[in-house]
């Protein structure tokens, strides 16, 4: 009896987590087509790097803008030589988004490779030369042999504003969700994320919420979480994106969060309540984290 009771009490919360407080979110044109327009024909890789490839890259010796954002304490217990570090969440991106370079590519990691990917969706959208290294620290960099040849103690400093000037609304768009990034610290949907166990317990409770899958149509069809929708990832989904709800939460996910954080990263833009699934439906490379690792109900 104890059991079902503390059950119920945290499906009632969750439940009242999921409230979405309507309001009206005004999205300027510059946004909205900047947006728009990534997804209408997104960059070749989708933006995205191997950790091998990167890796080798700082191997040979090419001189790479390393933005690593992780937190301090992770950072200095070991990171890429020469890194530059502006942990997630904290406010430190949107404080300095007038330092970073606009004039060479900015290569991003983080932990798994989600939160990258939000910032990288943001840079792009901003019209940085952005990409984010697959898989992050966690599950790519430190996973590829001898990459402890491109480590060190060295640290990027920052000398100052740099010549390249952002869109004084995109700015401001993405300084509203940067900062916004405190706001949810302590919440189920911190780093605008859900965990594998929220996101089915509110399935379990009839949450009003929808589930949004990006993958493509024949994974999907193989096996998806249930009740989940689907957008499949790819040039053009921008078509798609005005038949999604603006008065309830969505949780979408992909395979590892990878387009994941892209996706969520432009949909909030949009005004959409939207967060993305902790790792994703789950692959081998990034096990324990995701749906389908952590063992939750598949259907197709």
């Amino acid at each position: 009896m104890r059991k079902r009771r503390i059950l119920l009490s945290m499906a009632l919360v969750v439940m009242a987590m999921l409230v979405v407080t309507t309001s009206v979110f005004a999205v300027s044109d510059t946004v909205e087509n900047a947006v728009n327009g990534y997804f209408a024909d997104i960059p070749e890789g989708n933006s995205m790097v191997g950790a091998e490839e990167f890796v080798e890259m700082l191997k040979n010796g090419e001189d790479l803008f390393v933005l690593d954002i992780r937190s301090a304490e992770d950072f200095n217990a070991g990171h890429i030589d020469g890194a530059y570090n502006l942990p997630w969440a904290t406010g430190a991106i949107a404080d300095n988004l007038d330092k970073l370079p606009g004039d060479e590519k900015i290569y991003i990691h983080c932990y798994s490779g989600q939160t990258a990917n939000q910032l990288n969706g943001l840079l792009n959208f901003a019209g940085f030369d952005s990409v984010s290294v697959l898989y992050g620290w966690n599950f790519g960099i430190s996973k590829v042999e001898g990459y402890e040849e491109i480590t060190g103690d060295a640290v990027g400093e920052f000398s100052g504003s740099s010549d390249y000037k952002i869109d004084p609304e995109m700015k401001t768009a993405m300084e509203d969700y940067l900062y916004g990034l405190q706001d949810v610290s302590d919440t189920m949907f911190k780093n605008y994320m859900i965990s594998e166990e929220m996101l089915n317990m509110s399935i379990e409770s009839d949450a009003d919420m929808m589930i949004l899958s990006i993958r493509q149509r024949s994974d999907f069809a193989e096996g998806h979480i249930p009740g989940a929708v689907n957008i499949p990832w790819g040039d053009g989904m921008n078509e798609f994106f005005g038949q999604l709800p603006m008065d309830k939460k969505i949780a979408l996910y992909c395979y590892s969060g990878q387009t994941a954080g892209q996706t969520v990263a432009g949909l909030r833009l949009l005004g959409y309540d939207v967060v993305s699934l902790r790792g994703g439906m789950g692959t081998g490379r990034n096990n324990p984290l995701g749906w389908s690792n952590q063992g939750y109900e598949v259907v197709q």
